[in-house]
C-alpha cells in the first residue's frame, strides 16, 4: 500500500521552489520524487496554502 510523503519533505520542496533553486523537474530529481508530485504539491500550496497529504481510503 502506498505511503504519503512526509510533511518535512513537502516543506523542503516548497521552500526550494520559493527560493527558486531550480525548475520543477530539477527539484523532482533533487528530492527523488516524481514531477507530477511536485506539480500537484505546488498547485495545492498555491490554491489553499496547505501542504498536508490528502486523506486516503474510504
Amino acid at each position: 500500500m502506498p505511503v504519503s510523503y512526509s510533511k518535512d519533505l513537502r516543506e523542503r520542496v516548497i521552500m526550494a521552489c520559493v527560493a527558486k533553486e531550480g525548475s520543477q523537474r530539477q527539484l523532482a530529481q533533487r528530492f527523488k520524487v516524481s514531477l507530477s508530485f511536485v506539480r500537484n504539491l505546488l498547485r495545492q500550496h498555491r490554491a489553499n496554502g496547505e501542504i498536508e497529504a490528502k486523506r486516503r481510503g474510504g
